[in-house]
């Protein structure tokens, strides 16, 4: 089987050592991933001077060339990000704008070097919007290249208007667990075929 790797990029809004649901979860989803012999990174995006842009860098310090050259490098790219008032994160936004650099960036076969990587997706928050938020993560990452498996997401919502998160459940949420574990065996799957067999030339 294909050898594969993976990058978490953590959209919490708080630098470390901040606790955050977002960290825990894209935790969990890389121990998930290295059940099936996947091993990987996470990066707190927001402890990095990512700026705001459409252009693979943004120069004058942009640490978003660094963090891209770990994506490359990945097989799989796990996005996590907190709702916030219904949206994803604006930390998950701006990285879901300088991806958008990708369309323009192609092998000498015409396709984006985003093909043949897979994406998922997981999701925190105290109120509803986890699916709406999924929906608009997924999107944005298909555009720009990456597959999505059956499943591809995982996500926890506490209570809405309440103050319970994710890293306040004592052992976790057995159905996230349970899901977390679908999505990341069933990016596994997706990725090592891609491995072995990409896409045609564009």
């Amino acid at each position: 089987m294909a050898d594969l790797n993976a990058l978490v990029l953590a959209c919490t809004l708080k630098p470390s050592p901040s606790p955050s649901s977002s960290v825990q979860l894209g935790t969990e989803f890389l121990e998930a991933l290295r059940e099936h012999g996947v091993e990987g990174s996470l990066v707190r995006v927001a402890d990095h001077s990512v700026k705001f842009g459409v252009s693979t860098d943004e120069g004058d310090g942009d640490a978003w060339p660094t963090v891209r050259q770990q994506m490359l490098a990945a097989d799989v790219l796990v996005i996590a990000t907190p709702i916030w008032m219904g949206q994803p994160a604006s930390v998950c936004k701006m990285v879901l704008e300088r991806l958008d650099a990708e369309i323009s960036e192609t092998d000498d076969e015409g396709r984006m070097e985003t093909y043949g990587k897979v994406a998922a997706v997981a999701v925190v928050g105290n109120e509803d919007g986890a699916h709406h938020v999924i929906a608009e993560c997924l999107q944005a990452l298909n555009d720009v290249g990456f597959s999505v498996a059956a499943n591809g997401s995982t996500y926890w919502v506490g209570e809405a208007m309440q103050s319970t998160d994710y890293l306040d459940l004592d052992g976790g949420s057995e159905k996230t667990s349970a899901t977390t574990r679908t999505a990341a065996a069933n990016t596994v799957h997706l990725a090592r075929l891609l491995k072995e067999s990409g896409y045609p030339a564009a």
